[in-house]
């Protein structure tokens, strides 16, 4: 049985795609993910149930048409219609590492790291990450509880210190005063 601290959210059935049971979904991670036989998890009447890829293509910068293996219907495919998308994170992790080499491979796992400006110091935690944005955001909480986004960017990343949890970060002059 999947339970809710083993998985991450990765996208959204939107809606169906012609009457075979293909389904519009947005997907914020490499669909490759899901074709190299990952489960897309689902929250089914409060259980969360694995669905596996049998097609994923390619319809805009981050949607795609899927079929799921069993869902060969409309109607059974409108069933699914406005699920949230799940990975199972430690699989996720490993495609991403494997794939990609990147040391951070889901942003959840930055959540509660201290961001600092390599000029002005500590600026707070960060206490959640908005990727609902075409250009994702660090939520941080400064230490006089004030709230502030910070564009989520290479450009800005100088360094990243997994011992510390600390991300050390050259931000743009008045980037902080815009909050």
């Amino acid at each position: 049985m999947i339970k809710e601290d083993e998985i991450t959210s990765v996208g959204k059935l939107l809606k169906t795609h012609a009457l075979k049971g293909e389904l519009n979904m947005l997907l914020d991670i490499d669909p490759g993910y899901l074709e190299e036989g990952n489960p897309a998890v689902l929250d089914i009447d409060g259980i969360y149930v694995p669905f596996y890829a049998a097609g994923i293509r390619t319809k805009g910068s981050f949607s795609y048409l899927v079929k799921f293996e069993g869902i060969d219907s409309e109607i059974e495919a409108k069933k699914l219609v406005n699920k949230t998308v799940y990975a199972l994170r430690e699989r996720l992790k490993e495609y991403m590492l494997d794939n990609y080499d990147e040391e951070y491979a889901l942003y959840d796992d930055l959540i509660g790291w201290t961001i600092k400006d390599a000029e002005a110091g500590v600026i707070g935690k960060v206490v959640e990450i908005d990727t609902n944005t075409e250009n994702e955001l660090f939520i941080v909480e400064t230490p006089e509880g004030n709230t502030v986004y910070i564009p989520l960017t290479e450009d800005f990343i100088e360094q990243m210190d997994e011992d510390h949890k600390t991300i050390i970060m050259r931000l743009p002059e008045g980037l902080l005063d815009l909050n």
